[in-house]
């Protein structure tokens, strides 16, 4: 008999959170073999999702069914830093067997131990030059490796244990360029289940399908990302189609509704007429002034029923239209002259070693890339001013606002109306909520606490308090901008960033969305400032 085929599936599953917030609702899905990408929107219950499938959350209803091994490696990874390298990838007892067998222990507990694993170490090996962990010890501890290293040095413990299904969120978040590469390949050659949450387009132009989860379920795209964003295209260009047409008719069965009202307004006006006349015998008028009610009550319900439908026919309509509001940035005082000066460092050396010149004039967008540890989060922060340079000259010309990694400027516990007036006094309680309506956040919405917003609007929350800044930011720096973001605040931050007309300098390891930003210099941080080519290998 041949192996049953590899799948993982979930049948009527639910979940809430114990605030009550409903995640999944009597939710079906089925994964076979090969490389699925799950997207969707900020909230719409990726993380959750994947961790139900890989057991570390139960759910309220339903059940999660998986053929073979489940492997998962989640989006805020955290291992204990007192943990040696060979404890991390779970190979620690039988390596530490192996070597007392070595030593001429022939106790019984160490053969057990080993099992028929005796290349244990030759595997370990392998598995993490495979993945650019080469100079990673076995006997190192995980404290003394950087984040992005951590992340591999996981995915390496998963890869050893050979699951059948390996569930990955977010995972290129923090890595550089290189370590982005050799996760690349490990998802390229890999035979069995996979199921990724990202919002890396390179790592999605990698899958054999594309799997979107909004409120109704999972649409399931067939190709890679690049196909998906195709078909959603033509899918969206049909719903809009529908929606004018829905439109129209509404429009139509208004005037229908009201063209009748008036016809049958006549016939009643005409009907009392002839009653009030006598014109005819008493009981036959009764009986037109009774069918002439009837009847016009008929029509009122026929229309009244012909307008409800096309009411839910653009309901539905707008229903299928996916909201793509944009983020407008309309900032006058932020514009920078063409040439002129905006930051200036002379014989800078960072806080972590590294020696930096550089001049940037406006409205330049400048390219900041370079591997994990460089320095490039160090630079960004000596520049604002947060840390000092160890040596050497910073001018900052212009007013400067940084877009830092962790989105921790704002006051969790004040709303976003608040956090934006902390950072612009001068502003009136209605400017900044007209200023605020750019960024999404309309009417009631801008009276909401930090704390309670999701990723997402956390994010253009941080982003508007920053831009809205007096004085106005006239160079915007940005640290890692599209880390943890959906793909529709990606897009929103995008068309954000068309409109400013600063100098930018954004620090990334996503090179089509800074490709997209229209950067006209290249720096790579690499102990020192170096200007490349786009085009080569960053």
């Amino acid at each position: 008999m041949s192996a049953p085929t590899v799948s993982l599936s979930c049948h009527h599953l639910s979940f809430g959170w114990p605030d009550g917030r409903t995640v999944l609702e009597d939710f079906d899905l089925t994964i076979g073999p090969g490389r699925t990408g799950l997207v969707g929107l900020n909230g719409a219950g990726k993380s959750t999702l994947l961790r139900l499938l890989a057991g570390e959350l139960t759910p309220q209803e339903g059940s999660v069914q998986a053929t073979g091994e489940v492997g998962y490696l989640p989006q805020n990874l955290t291992l204990d830093t007192a943990l040696r390298v060979d404890e991390a990838l779970g190979i620690a007892t039988a390596r530490s067997a192996l070597h007392a067998i070595e030593a001429g222990d022939t106790a019984e507990e160490h053969f057990t131990a080993v099992g028929d694993d005796w290349d244990v170490e030759e595997r370990a090996r392998a598995t993490l030059d495979q993945l650019g962990l080469t100079d990673i010890q076995l006997d190192r501890r995980i404290g003394e490796i950087s984040g992005g290293e951590t992340v591999l040095l996981r995915l390496a413990a998963l890869l050893l244990g050979r699951p059948d299904v390996l569930l990955l969120d977010e995972p290129t978040n923090n890595l550089d360029r290189h370590a982005r590469h050799r996760l690349y390949d490990a998802v390229v050659s890999w035979t069995g289940v996979l199921v990724v949450v990202s919002h890396d387009r390179e790592l999605l132009s990698l899958v054999d399908r594309i799997a979107d989860l909004r409120a109704d379920g999972v649409h399931w795209y067939g190709g890679d990302f690049a196909a998906y964003e195709e078909a959603l295209a033509t899918e969206q260009e049909a719903a809009q189609r529908m929606v004018r047409v829905a439109e129209a008719d509404l429009r139509r069965q208004k005037r229908e509704l009201a063209d009748a009202q008036e016809k049958l307004s006549k016939r009643v006006r005409y009907g009392n007429k002839m009653y009030a006349n006598k014109r005819e015998p008493r009981a036959v008028m009764k009986l037109r002034k009774r069918a002439a009610q009837e009847s016009a009550g008929k029509h009122r319900i026929m229309h009244e029923q012909r307008l409800e439908g096309a009411r839910d026919r653009l309901d539905e309509a707008s229903d299928a239209v996916r909201d793509d509001d944009e983020i407008r940035v309309d900032l006058p005082a932020t514009r920078v002259p063409s040439g002129r000066q905006v930051l200036t460092l002379r014989g800078v050396r960072l806080r972590h070693g590294g020696r930096v010149e550089v001049d940037l004039h406006g409205p330049e967008r400048v390219a900041l890339v370079g591997r994990n540890g460089a320095g490039k989060s160090t630079l960004l922060r000596t520049i604002e001013g947060r840390i000092p340079a160890e040596e050497g000259e910073v001018h900052r010309h212009v007013p400067v606002r940084c877009l830092p990694q962790r989105l921790d400027v704002l006051d969790d516990g004040l709303s976003i109306v608040e956090n934006v007036a902390r950072m612009a006094p001068g502003a009136s309680n209605n400017q900044i909520r007209a200023r605020l309506a750019h960024f999404l956040f309309k009417a009631k919405r801008a009276d909401q606490r930090v704390g309670t917003l999701s990723g997402g609007e956390r994010f253009r929350a941080t982003l508007a308090a920053v831009l809205l800044a007096e004085p106005a930011p006239q160079l915007l720096m940005l640290d890692e901008p599209t880390n943890n973001l959906d793909l529709a605040s990606i897009r929103q931050l995008g068309s954000a960033l068309e409109d400013y007309e600063g100098a930018l300098l954004v620090a990334g390891h996503d090179l089509p969305f800074l490709h997209e930003l229209g950067m006209t210099r290249w720096l790579r941080m690499d102990g020192e400032l170096t200007e490349v080519d786009p085009d080569e290998e960053l």
